[in-house]
């Protein structure tokens, strides 16, 4: 009877080391599949955080070249406007030259 008794506990003190066995075994499956999934998580955020800073820099490149452009539009428009009231002045400076030159002939001689 003590041997059977002794037998069951040593039965049963196997089937104890076997299941913490188990389950640190499970712990250790656990805890390397949450380490790859964090690792996968991390390497997804980076790759959509480069794609955003791509994105970004994309957009102001693109309001970069609008504003270029609206620049050069308004600096054509004030040169027309600029050559546009020149020439309508041109008679007038043209006269002024010409009165001017006449002047200084007529101071010389």
């Amino acid at each position: 009877m003590k041997t059977e008794v002794l037998k069951s506990i040593k039965k049963t003190e196997d089937e104890y080391r076997s299941m913490i066995s188990d389950a640190e075994a499970e712990k250790k499956k656990t805890i390397s599949k949450a380490e790859l999934d964090a690792d996968n998580l991390v390497m997804k955020a980076q790759g959509d955080a480069e794609a955003y800073k791509k994105k970004r820099l994309e957009d102001a490149r693109q309001q970069a070249l609008r504003k270029r452009d609206e620049i050069v539009q308004d600096g054509s428009r004030q040169a027309a406007a600029l050559s546009e009231k020149g020439e309508k002045n041109l008679p007038r400076a043209v006269e002024l030259l010409v009165s001017r030159f006449k002047e200084q002939l007529h101071v010389q001689t």
